[in-house]
């Protein structure tokens, strides 16, 4: 069935780890891991998202998978617009008309990468282009009005950045992002297993443990899991039993970075704002907060309530589509 309306409003979560897309009317339609495999001979893009995952380190020398986007921004371009290009498709279907699109972006970027997410969703087919920052979607989808003079503070743990912002009347009043989130977390499960154990683990064997038995408070009951890695010494495959509490050790120091950026960001604040959030609490979106005791332990060092969103994952994509309600406006604007 061809689509003879004005083409859809598409909202898209450009994650490092994950793309969502939100259709307005339809809700989230999308939900794929933001890899793409490409042939490194002719450069030919062989698959994307869930497919292109399963290739991830079990691949043959031609062909490469990678992740475009390295902590929030795009760090290979051509692949970037030819991911874009294959999500707009899909989603947009059969439709005569370009999508207007929204996307997000970390609050701290330049205006460089701004352009470059703006160029690659232009080459892959969006009618018109905006810009939503991260912690102001993630806010949206949590809930929060955010229109309302008084202060909400959005902590949103993504796979390659963590956006801390203080929102009021619908601007980041005090925010900053630091490149410690999801994957950060992965990559020092890898370090820890190497450095207690001799045993070289791989991206996604350490994303089962930290989403498993990570944590980053201490568990009534020690959790184990059973790995597979290569013995360094032997070179050969070797199994081996992780608990909860070595887990703990691994991410205990990322976690620790987030809460004490979550304490600048609160000094900087404004004294009116900081006793709305003393009220109100911290709400927590994005997949990488869910890591096991994470709210516990910011709640226990800065002594303010903390919420986890309700679908804590999905909240920036939410928060974009609900955003779309405002597309006309913006675009009168810009007129």
């Amino acid at each position: 069935m061809f689509n003879f309306g004005l083409g859809q409003d598409i909202g898209i979560d450009l994650g490092t780890a994950t793309v969502i897309a939100y259709v307005k009317g339809k809700g989230v339609v999308l939900r794929e891991p933001s890899v793409v495999a490409v042939d490194s001979n002719t450069k030919e893009v062989l698959a994307v998202g869930q497919e292109a995952r399963r290739m991830l380190g079990r691949t043959p020398g031609n062909i490469v998978a990678t992740r475009p986007l390295r902590e929030g921004v795009i760090s290979d371009y051509t692949v970037t617009e030819k991911m874009l290009k294959y999500f707009i498709n899909k989603v947009n279907g059969k439709s005569l008309f370009s999508p207007r699109t929204m996307i997000c972006i970390p609050s701290r970027v330049t205006e460089v990468e701004k352009k470059a997410v703006i160029d690659a969703a232009v080459q892959a087919g969006s009618r018109k282009v905006f810009l939503i920052e991260e912690p102001i979607a993630a806010a949206i989808g949590a809930g929060i009005d955010i229109a309302k003079p008084c202060g909400n503070m959005v902590v949103d743990i993504g796979g390659g950045t963590t956006d801390i912002a203080v929102i009021s009347l619908g601007g980041s009043v005090e925010s900053t992002s630091l490149k410690v989130a999801g994957d950060k977390f992965d990559e020092y499960i890898v370090k820890y297993i190497k450095k207690k154990y001799n045993i070289m683990i791989g991206e996604r064997t350490a994303e089962d443990l930290k989403i498993n038995i990570g944590c980053v408070y201490p568990k009534i009951q020690d959790e184990e899991m059973e790995i597979r890695g290569r013995d360094l010494v032997a070179g050969l495959p070797k199994t081996i039993k992780v608990y909860s509490s070595e887990m703990l050790e691994a991410l205990i120091e990322p976690a620790m970075m987030i809460v004490d950026s979550v304490h600048s960001v609160l000094e900087k604040t404004p004294p009116e704002l900081a006793a709305d959030i003393s009220d109100k609490g911290i709400y927590m979106t994005g997949g990488g907060c869910l890591v096991n005791g994470l709210d516990k332990l910011l709640q226990e060092k800065t002594g303010i309530n903390v919420m986890i969103a309700n679908d804590a994952v999905s909240c920036v994509a939410l928060g974009t589509g609900k955003a779309l309600d405002n597309l006309d406006s913006l675009d009168r604007n810009r007129k």
